[in-house]
């Protein structure tokens, strides 16, 4: 059923998976590198092997990264060849049957994902992007993995030096029954040198450091250290096709909203911008005046190039709202407004985005956006954050660029399938 010696392995892949006997296995590095393939291998192998007691566990972010990182993998025959015949799952079910045995799957989003695992009594595990489950989960995982000859599957792109996996585990390898192996892109005998070299353009500043070059490093210095005024900065806007909104939401603190669009030519343009700061004003405005403040920005908005018989005025399809002003939302949709959507908020994806664009040259800033013009160079990673093994922004002068992130990143879908639409 399972023929290793039929699979494009490499030799890095194959040893891994015979040597994962530990009482704790992890494969991390690069994105792409091979190192989910061998993890899966080795889980199959020890469930072919497993005895009647314990229960098998698969581990994630979410249900819906399990699906996509391990069952639709080892479901694909051209992978797994017979095998994926032996893997049924049907899609939000929290069971999956691999082998004939019952796999429970669990989703481990932050702290009280630690709950579902209580009188849990385990005999293999398998954890997908390890750096992004809560430690008191993984700890107490550990503990559910009671029954003899029990192990722990696990994989992962590199984080932080400073977190706790790093830390407490992988540099305890000798202290502990652990073993580990680093993977590169060249570890992947399957990818073509044209695939790595357009993988390798997609990733820039700390994420190519992580995700390409398979290293373990800090988060520190300017977030956006590509960013270049001469470059970046425009005082003509091209035909825009389509628009979007995003906004940080503030009272004490300002209230940013950017109006995104994509021109003609494939390239995003922040074409302009709305503030209000309270302090500096010395005047507070309540929600339904925020309200008020937005309509009317759009409503007055004209495209610099457009000529005098156009009438001001734009509709943008999706307005993303910060997560935390609920109360706003509902003031928006209380007020007509339409197309209003939570923004996506994973912090550290965003600014990936971005960070994407701008070295790409395809995120460009008009200069009426001073409010944006003046956080972009200062954005920096929060040095105390660094020492606690997480990555996260300053929070200083960081408002208008988390519209940016806010409205970039909740359009990834619509922006990354035009990539190739770009002309330079």
């Amino acid at each position: 059923m399972l023929d290793l010696d039929r699979l494009p392995l490499s030799r890095k892949q194959l040893r891994s998976i015979g040597r994962a006997t530990a009482r704790i296995n992890v494969w991390h590095g690069s994105v792409r590198s091979g190192k989910t393939i061998a993890s899966l291998l080795a889980l199959v192998i020890a469930v072919a092997n497993a005895g009647p007691s314990g229960l098998i566990v698969i581990c994630g972010r979410s249900l819906q990264t399990i699906e996509r990182n391990c069952l639709e993998p080892l479901q694909d025959a051209a992978l797994f060849g017979p095998l994926a015949r032996h893997v049924q799952h049907t899609r939000g079910a929290t069971t999956a049957t691999i082998l004939g045995r019952t796999v429970h799957l669990i989703g481990a989003a932050d702290t009280r994902a630690e709950g579902r695992l209580r009188g849990l009594t385990a005999q293999l595990a398998y954890v997908d992007e390890a750096t992004l489950v809560p430690e008191g989960f993984w700890t107490q995982l550990l503990a559910r993995l009671s029954v003899p000859g029990a192990r722990l599957y696990a994989t992962t792109n590199p984080d932080s030096p400073r977190h706790w996996l790093k830390t407490t585990y992988l540099d305890r390898a000798g202290e502990l029954n652990l073993r580990s192996w680093h993977f590169k892109l060249s570890d992947n005998p399957s990818l073509s040198p044209e695939y790595v070299a357009d993988l390798a353009a997609e990733y820039v500043g700390l994420w190519r450091r992580r995700m390409i070059d398979g290293a373990w490093c800090v988060a520190e210095g300017a977030i956006y250290d590509m960013w270049d005024e001469a470059r970046h900065v425009i005082d003509t806007l091209p035909e825009i096709c389509r628009y979007w909104v995003g906004l940080d939401y503030g009272t004490t603190n300002p209230f940013a909203a950017l109006l995104l669009g994509e021109g003609v030519d494939g390239r995003l343009y922040v074409c302009s911008e709305w503030r209000h700061d309270s302090r500096a004003t010395h005047r507070s405005m309540t929600d339904a005046q925020y309200s008020a403040a937005l309509r009317k920005w759009l409503a007055n908005w004209r495209h610099p190039a457009a000529g005098p018989d156009t009438p001001p005025g734009i509709a943008p399809e999706w307005t993303f709202v910060d997560p935390s002003a609920a109360s706003f939302s509902t003031q928006l949709w209380a007020d007509g407004y339409p197309g209003i959507a939570r923004a996506s908020n994973e912090v550290a994806d965003g600014i990936r985005s971005v960070a994407a664009l701008l070295a790409a040259d395809r995120l460009l800033v008009h200069e009426s956006c001073v409010g944006l013009l003046d956080e972009l160079p200062g954005y920096s990673w929060d040095s105390k954050a660094t020492e606690r093994g997480e990555d996260a922004p300053l929070k200083v002068d960081d408002h208008s660029a988390d519209a940016l992130r806010y409205v970039v990143h909740s359009t990834a879908h619509e922006w990354r399938r035009n990539t190739h639409h770009v002309q330079t």
